[in-house]
Parts: C-alpha cells; structure tokens; sequence
C-alpha cells in the first residue's frame, strides 16, 4: 500500500493518479493535531489498516495527485538518524576532508538530523540567503519505523519496519580545503529533508538488495547504485540504533548515499527515484530572508 501526506497533514491511500483521504478513520483530535497523524496510524496499524483499506476501496474522497500539495511521507518523526559513509565507493570520493578518515558507518555509528529539516515531494528545497556555500544532494533510502523497540537484535530488526520512502539529504559544505567534522546542523536547515513521495508498506516492497537508487539534476543523471552495495543494511542498521536508543513509531533513518554526490544551487530541478519506493521531483530556491546569521 502506498500511503501519502497530504495537503494539512491527511493520510491518504494512493490509487493510481488518485489520493483517497481516509484522514476520518483516525481519531478527531488530530483535526487539531493533524501532522500527528500518520505517526498515530503507523503505531496503530495492526487495528486500524483493515479500516484503510475499506476505506479505500469506498473512493468516497478521492483527489488526484496533482491536485494536492504532497508532504512528507513521515512528516514529524520523533527521530530523525543517518548513517555516514555507508557505500565504498562514497568513502573514497570523501577522501581526506571528511571526519570518516576511511572509517564506515560500521565503525562511525549513526548521528542524527533535526526533524524539522523534513518536507514532502510538493515542496521546495530552500538554500540560506546569500550564501557563498556550496550545498551538495545524496541520494537515499528511508526506512521508517513501526514499532517501538529496544535493544533488537539483527534477526528480529525488520519486524520493526513499517515501509521505505525515498529521501534526499542535503549538506552544506564548509569552506574549501577545511576538515569537516560537523554533520548534524550542516544536514539540519529546514528543508534539507525531503522524504516522499510516498509511505510504501514494507510488504510492498521487494527485496531491497535487488533495488536500484538514482539521482539526477536537471536531467543530468548524478547518482545510481544498487542498495545492495550497502556497508550497513537495514537490519543492522536497526541492531546499531537500538542498542543505544529505543525507536518510535514514525522516525526515520536515512541510509547513506552513494557515490556521485554533486552541488545544487537555485533554479536547479533535484530527481530521486528508488525501484519500488517511487521517484519525486522538487525545486531548489534561494530563501527570500536574510537570517541573523549568514551562511
């Protein structure tokens, strides 16, 4: 089942060129929560699933796609983590300005991204005003969580998996030459996390080492690998977060890119496409504002 976010945060279920909203099956309170919403379904979707799919199958309040503003497909996740130098041939294009220093996510762990950083597939990517950075695209599989967990060993992980989403994680470059070390707030501008264009169930889903990601620019292809070049997958991915911190319904762990990673700017048009989880296109613009501080 593929799932969206749509418009003021409704779920819906998509049905060829449509979005049937089956936002009523959840609890009227999120009227006045509404980005809650999906995290809410997820948590309660071994009750609750069979009641979205008759209410898909009624098309009652169908819309088409087009016609609605997409967000994203987990749109507050309570975590938000990411895992570094995750494909072999990334590390290398790291090279020596990077605080991997040759050292997987296996060996690095995991660091995590602000949550308010995520948007869906009907917005925009928004650089800092002015600024002379450069801001570089990955390409990436997000793999959403949904069931809480602690401590969950390799073998049990993909119990805890509730679907995959494609995500582009945007980092800002620091000036040329110097030693990168600092992740988190360089990947944490709003809109550095577009997640979407869909929630794919994980049933949904084929094998995922037999799936292909790619990126492209404007056209230009950038980025393509099979996610069976993946240093840590995702049940080890799980393993690792887990034995740290539980996980929650909702969050989201951005598995790594691969090589090709490659600046944007304004007025470029970013393409993510993962087989079986879907592609999306956004625009990337200038923000309008000056901040306080410049970047």
């Amino acid at each position: 089942m593929k799932l969206a976010v749509f418009n003021d945060y409704r779920v819906g279920v998509v049905v060829g060129d449509e979005v049937v909203d089956v936002s009523a099956v959840l609890p009227e309170l999120f009227e006045r929560w509404p980005i809650q919403r999906i995290n809410w379904l997820i948590e309660h979707w071994d009750e609750l699933g069979p009641q979205v799919r008759a209410a898909a199958e009624d098309h009652a309040q169908a819309h088409r796609v087009a016609d609605v503003t997409l967000r994203a497909a987990s749109p507050a996740p309570r975590q938000l983590f990411a895992l570094p130098a995750n494909f072999h041939k990334h590390l290398t294009e790291l090279g020596t300005r990077s605080v991997s220093k040759g050292r997987t996510a296996r060996e690095q762990g995991f660091f995590l991204k602000s949550a308010g950083s995520v948007i869906g597939a009907g917005e925009e990517i928004v650089l800092p005003h002015g600024s002379a950075r450069r801001f570089d695209h990955e390409c990436e599989l997000a793999v959403v969580i949904g069931k809480s967990g602690r401590d969950v060993p390799r073998a049990d992980a993909m119990d805890l998996v509730f679907g995959f989403s494609t995500l582009i994680d945007l980092t800002m470059r620091i000036e040329p030459g110097e030693f990168e070390e600092e992740r988190s707030m360089r990947k944490s501008f709003e809109s550095f996390t577009p997640v979407g264009p869909y929630l794919v169930t994980a049933a949904e889903v084929g094998p995922l080492e037999g799936l292909v990601s790619r990126l492209s620019v404007n056209g230009e292809l950038r980025q393509r690998a099979p996610l069976r070049d993946l240093i840590v997958d995702v049940p080890e991915a799980i393993e690792l977060i887990t034995s740290v911190v539980p996980v929650f319904p909702g969050d989201v762990i951005a598995m790594g890119t691969p090589q090709g990673v490659g600046p944007v700017g304004p007025g470029d048009s970013v393409t993510i496409g993962i087989d079986d989880v879907g592609q999306m296109t956004l625009p990337v613009r200038a923000r309008a504002a000056a901040s306080p501080r410049p970047y």
